[in-house]
């Protein structure tokens, strides 16, 4: 009988002890995702212009202004290097940037990344992966947005499309960085390609980069953009009705002939 006592005692106490709540996810402007190309086709000239370019862009006192200016004063940002597929080694996870000293412990870390490619071109992998990303953060975004980058169309994988609408019914926008620096003679119309096959949602725009020249700036204005939120009409690559571009384009001048999202390539 004591014994039941006490046990009763012992769950009066228990019962007495407040739990915890559940820790409120930290609101941001916006949380976003930077994809970049790293695939062969990327010569060692552009992968480190482009490198350079998110390094010095997320330094600049512009960036920095316009994360500060937001309605919460700060952004969730990750970064991920990718080609035929996204390696584990590849990514710097979710941090917050509320100002110049954030920005710039991120920068660093872009800029202490190895340089290295691997091929494929997997747009749509890159795509899916950074959906991904936004499962598993600790925060709240007004926006999320993925910034991808990449010097030609999807070659391997699912279709880029199918990951573009998968993203976007998540309430994802994802703007495009097309690089023509070197285009490809079979295929010049890489920002055209951007603007039909891979960017989508509310306010999602292309910029593509033509000249070396352009990378420092181009990213920083699109990375300004994106964290502001303002919609720059000039930046959008227009749509030529009577030109559609094919999506499969790249997958069928790879002739991957064994890939099993492709099998109409077979005959």
């Amino acid at each position: 009988m004591l014994d039941a006592l006490r046990l009763l005692a012992c769950l009066a106490c228990a019962q007495a002890i407040p739990i915890a709540a559940p820790q409120a996810a930290l609101p941001v402007d916006v949380e976003l995702v930077l994809a970049v190309d790293i695939s062969l086709s990327m010569d060692e000239r552009e992968f480190a212009l482009q490198r350079a370019g998110y390094v010095e862009a997320l330094r600049h006192p512009d960036f920095v202004q316009a994360v500060r200016s937001g309605n919460k004063g700060r952004i969730a940002l990750a970064y991920f290097e990718w080609a035929g597929t996204v390696r584990d080694d590849a990514v710097i996870g979710w941090q917050i940037i509320d100002g110049a000293e954030s920005a710039k412990a991120f920068a660093d870390k872009v800029a202490a990344r190895p340089f290295r490619s691997f091929r494929g071109t997997s747009i749509s992998t890159a795509l899916g992966f950074g959906a991904g990303l936004f499962d598993r953060t600790d925060f709240q975004g007004e926006r999320s947005v993925i910034d991808i980058s990449g010097d030609g169309p999807n070659n391997v994988g699912p279709p880029v499309t199918v990951m573009r609408d998968a993203a976007v019914a998540k309430g994802i926008v994802i703007n495009g960085l097309p690089i023509l620096i070197n285009p490809s003679p079979t295929f010049k119309h890489l920002d055209q390609y951007y603007a039909q096959c891979v960017t989508g949602g509310p306010g999602s725009f292309v910029l593509p980069i033509h000249a070396a020249a352009e990378f420092s700036t181009a990213i920083r204005r699109k990375l300004i953009l994106e964290v502001s939120g303002i919609q720059d009409r000039a930046s959008v690559i227009p749509i030529a009705a009577d030109a559609p571009v094919d999506c499969l384009l790249g997958e069928r001048d790879r002739r991957f002939l064994s890939d099993p999202y492709f099998p109409e390539l077979d005959r």
